[in-house]
């Protein structure tokens, strides 16, 4: 195990759920001196993403309808669109660091607890056309989706600020919440030194996870999606 500091700035790295990013993934972490690995996953999410056949689509009682329309969608759209399956990122992350004899902390808010949050909170408007937005997205074509992948990919801020202004109650609970408490358990893994980490997260949560560490006073290095889905070898940027 190589010296641990804290001086180092934490690696974060924007993936997509729908994309294959396994050669690129493998690339970027293989090419880095770490201390563990970090990936937005709740232990639930964990087991069940490792598990297969009936485990891997059981305990899914108390999780809204929603939900698992949208984990329907991810998986349809995912064999497509980018030849990946959701959750496949972090999946090859964590086998990454278990090739490498890294730690592997799970740092995301338990599921089940962010979804019920989500709709007891949100207004009723928003509820209806999210769940409107889920059964209509069953049946939208791959490439009206792949469209908005690369709407998104051009111009992230800009997408996320409609995601904002169609429903704030989203943006709060499943990201800006969510980027808090991941940021205060890196911090905690870097007060036990852990500091040169890398955190494999959704795309849309890099500008948010970014800003609450550095409120934390703690460096950060980020490789959004556009960058890592363009590359095969170890790059980067500051973020």
């Amino acid at each position: 195990m190589f010296a641990r500091t804290t001086e180092s700035p934490v690696l974060l790295i924007g993936a997509a759920h729908m994309v294959d990013l396994a050669v690129p993934l493998r690339s970027t972490l293989g090419g880095r001196v770490l201390d563990g690995v970090a990936v937005e996953l709740d232990p639930e999410r964990a087991q069940a993403l490792f598990a297969e056949g009936d485990a891997a689509r059981g305990g899914r009682s108390g999780v809204p309808l929603f939900a698992r329309l949208w984990g329907l969608i991810q998986k349809r759209l995912g064999a497509e669109i980018g030849g990946g399956t959701p959750g496949a990122e972090m999946k090859v992350a964590v086998s990454v660091a278990r090739e490498r004899q890294l730690p592997v902390f799970l740092i995301d808010d338990p599921i089940r607890q962010t979804l019920l949050n989500l709709v007891r909170t949100m207004p009723f408007k928003e509820r209806v056309a999210l769940l409107v937005g889920a059964v209509v997205g069953l049946f939208v074509p791959a490439r009206v989706v792949e469209h908005e992948m690369d709407r998104y990919t051009e111009d992230p801020a800009a997408f996320t600020s409609e995601i904002r202004r169609a429903s704030p109650t989203i943006a709060r609970v499943l990201i800006d919440d969510r980027n808090e408490h991941m940021a205060e358990r890196l911090a905690s893994l870097r007060g036990q030194g852990y500091g040169r980490l890398a955190v494999v997260v959704g795309d849309a949560h890099l500008p948010g996870l970014s800003a609450a560490l550095g409120r934390r006073s703690i460096p950060v290095e980020s490789i959004p999606f556009r960058e890592l889905r363009r590359t095969t070898g170890p790059s980067s940027s500051s973020g």
